[in-house]
């Protein structure tokens, strides 16, 4: 659309929201996109788009080359069945049937015929349930003798322990961490290209690949999550990063600059050291170290003076005052 801000300003001025305003994206092949931002902020408008379940005001929906948008329902069905699948925030299992048929329930609205959903959903009930089963079910779990085989045959409710389901926060924590651990490893597997939506960047920094994030219905700013902790565009974006154990994220590639024409004497790390692990050497060593590649390229040189720096530019904390001393 032309003028889209005049536009969303228009929508505002007569009592509207704006739902998404002149948001544009590309996900690659294999890449976990995160979409990030406040309640409110347009990312469930986002993904309702890509599998039009709202229909976008204006713009292309590109998947394989093909445009979405001039898809018939009937297309957009195989589209759904076959090539994109979306799960809800508050996703609906069928309360009748168990865990086993709940799987295979998409297969049969396919037309996959018995023998070869039962094989198929064997495969994903190992993925998806019967390999972390105690984890993330500890209470149901002992409730069923500790078997694991008794898992598919129970029903939804069956599934669900107030035990766990406590006022543990920690416990909370750590499901949702052991959530996130099956989520990479079948993706590590699969390779599917993937937007994930989450309000939490601690979550966001363990998943994604690169990610946006979204205020009033427009995107701020996308990157590598390092890119948003080193060079936040405004401070709205500084304030999802404020907490992030930067130590743990930055590597040496990060932090690196323009070696000088003479490296004799210098270590040498690899480019995805984290920084937390070589501060001890950059303390001692004021030339810092130099940064190589994959190939043995030197790509770089990390200093301690490049690491402050970077810290420097990703933080919102007022200067302190400096006095000068003659």
């Amino acid at each position: 659309m032309d003028a889209p801000e005049a536009l969303a300003k228009t929508i505002a001025e007569d009592n509207h929201i704006v739902a998404n305003a002149d948001v544009s994206f590309d996900v690659y092949a294999g890449e976990i996109f995160v979409i990030m931002g406040l309640s409110g902020s347009g990312k469930s408008t986002i993904v309702r788009c890509l599998s039009r379940l709202v229909e976008p005001t204006a713009g292309d929906i590109v998947l394989d080359g093909e445009n979405l948008l001039k898809k018939s329902a009937e297309e957009l069905i195989e589209v759904r069945r076959h090539k994109m699948g979306m799960v809800f925030q508050s996703f609906g299992l069928m309360p009748h049937l168990n865990v086993i048929d709940n799987i295979a329930f998409p297969l049969k609205l396919q037309g996959i015929e018995r023998p070869s959903a039962t094989h198929r959903r064997n495969v994903s009930l190992n993925w998806s349930v019967c390999r972390d089963a105690k984890p993330i079910f500890p209470m149901n779990y002992r409730a069923a003798s500790n078997s694991v085989s008794a898992l598919p045959d129970r029903l939804p409710l069956n599934l669900k322990s107030g035990c766990w389901m406590s006022r543990s926060r920690r416990l909370i924590r750590l499901i949702r961490k052991k959530m996130q651990d099956e989520f990479l490893r079948i993706q590590s597997m699969l390779r599917k290209s993937i937007v994930f939506i989450t309000h939490d960047f601690q979550e966001a920094l363990r998943l994604a690949d690169r990610m946006a994030i979204m205020r009033d219905g427009a995107i701020v700013q996308i990157g590598r999550p390092v890119d948003l902790i080193l060079n936040p565009v405004d401070d709205y974006v500084r304030e999802f990063t404020n907490d992030v154990p930067w130590e743990s994220v930055l590597r040496a590639a990060d932090v690196c600059e323009k070696a000088p024409r003479s490296i004799k004497g210098m270590g040498r790390v690899s480019a995805d050291t984290q920084i937390s692990s070589l501060l001890g050497y950059l303390a001692k060593h004021q030339k810092g170290g130099a940064v190589e590649a994959k190939d043995g390229s030197v790509i770089g040189v990390a200093t301690a003076s490049g690491v402050l720096s970077a810290l420097a530019n990703g933080t919102n904390t007022a200067p302190a005052e400096v006095k000068e001393t003659t």
